[in-house]
């Protein structure tokens, strides 16, 4: 056999060896993964987040807008559900533990998600395999260190140096097939990054408040610039004409009214050879809202709202409000489905380490979250929609036209819900967490 054939059969072997071996920690073979020219500079990320967080504080528009993910994502709160009793008898408790208190605490991390893009949770749990969660300010992170072939697996979350530690050890990423408990009995505490509005082949989020900064920032402006305006709007300056015989005798004049300015609703008596005028400031209030409310629309379609949202009535129909409802709930609810996702995936940490020290904790037992409803208005609509579906389908099903499943998917599905019930996929309701 010639060198190049067995090269090239050498060549193939290697290939498919690759192939079958590839797994979650060889993935993406072939070179490493570098920063993306969509990733932003530290430097400029620190300053967008620095700018976020300002207008969070000091600016009502922006912290509204952060507050409307909130009250719309969270809601009246979340619920947990599980099958199985000693798993949902801990994830309860660890729920309301009181160094948890995470039905306050979710409230925060929404907040910080919708403002940073970034939410980093500090996992540390105890001998007796209770965990407790903690965030991270995003502005407290200096950089990401992943794997060499995927971005996708983290390693170490680096600090930034401060005046106490100019060195700070960097967090460990959580990754379950090496969690293992230490010497002493505990767990180490390890980090989650979860992330919005991530670019793909990015590490870091980015804040919904981020392309609306430079609108919000010129509305503030316009807005002061309209109130001091306005505050010399009933400012005015009397102009007095008169036929005086010399210089000196307008003089006088002047100085007699400086010293004796009339007073608001006083009255005044001339004679016919003084006349008495206003300076008033002109201001075309009509013309400048208009230049307002082009800002705010600005700001209202970055954001995904309707302007009624923003206190600013768009129509006087209820009917064209409610239309305009329906996008913005639409985003609520996919970010919503991505935040309980990522309180599951933060008690699959603490229900993994749990089960290493009890037996009677199952890491494997399905459990699910859920959330309130973004909107109650379709409720009404929704089951009339699922009544009638239920009526047109039910007969299909006595006749062994349809199966049980199909026939519970379809009502569930004209009844505005996406998943199965928890009957169905082996899970169970339990107490609201």
């Amino acid at each position: 056999m010639k060198l190049t054939d067995l090269l090239k059969t050498r060549h193939k072997k290697e290939q498919t060896a690759r192939l079958h071996h590839e797994s979650d920690q060889t993935i993406a073979l072939g070179g490493p993964w570098r920063q993306a020219e969509q990733e932003r500079t530290p430097t400029d990320r620190e300053s967008l987040l620095t700018d976020v967080l300002t207008a969070w504080q000091v600016n009502p528009l922006a912290r509204r807008l952060v507050e409307l993910t909130t009250q719309y994502v969270v809601g009246a709160g979340v619920s947990l559900h599980c099958a199985h009793p000693d798993t949902l008898a801990f994830l309860q408790d660890c729920w309301r533990h009181p160094l948890n208190r995470m039905h306050t605490r979710i409230l925060d991390w929404c907040d910080e998600l919708t403002r940073s893009g970034n939410l980093f949770v500090l996992i540390s749990t105890d001998a007796s395999g209770m965990s407790y969660f903690r965030a991270v300010p995003a502005l407290s992170i200096d950089h990401i260190e992943t794997s060499p072939n995927d971005l996708d697996q983290p390693r170490l979350y680096h600090r930034k140096a401060d005046n106490e530690d100019f060195d700070p050890p960097p967090y460990p990423a959580y990754e379950a097939a090496s969690d293992q408990r230490q010497p002493d009995g505990s767990f180490q505490a390890v980090m989650c990054h979860y992330t919005i509005n991530r670019p793909i082949g990015a590490l870091w989020g980015e804040s919904d408040l981020a392309p609306l900064l430079r609108w919000i920032s010129r509305y503030a402006a316009w807005l002061e610039d309209r109130a001091r305006l306005n505050r010399f709007r009933n400012a005015f300056v009397y102009v007095v004409r008169g036929r005086f015989l010399s210089e000196g005798d307008r003089l006088n004049r002047q100085r007699a009214l400086n010293a004796h300015p009339p007073t608001p609703g006083s009255i005044l008596v001339t004679d016919e050879s003084e006349s008495w005028e206003i300076i008033a400031p002109q201001l075309d209030a009509h013309d400048a809202s208009l230049d307002g409310l082009a800002m705010k629309k600005m700001i209202a379609a970055g954001a995904g709202v309707p302007l009624h949202f923003l206190a600013e009535p768009e129509s006087s129909t209820r009917t064209t409000a409610e239309a305009a409802g329906g996008p913005t709930f639409r985003h609520f609810q996919q970010r919503q489905r991505l935040f309980l996702w990522m309180l599951q995936d933060l008690l699959g940490v603490a229900l993994r380490r749990r089960a290493l020290l009890d037996e009677r904790v199952g890491p494997a037992i399905a459990f699910n979250l859920t959330g309130a409803d973004i909107s109650a208005r379709d409720n009404l609509s929704l089951s009339q929609a699922a009544k009638h579906a239920l009526e047109s389908f039910l007969p299909l099903y006595q006749q062994n036209l349809l199966s049980g499943e199909e026939l519970l998917r379809l009502v569930y599905r004209f009844s505005g819900e996406v998943d199965l019930p928890a009957a169905q996929q082996g899970d169970s309701h339990g107490e609201n967490a």
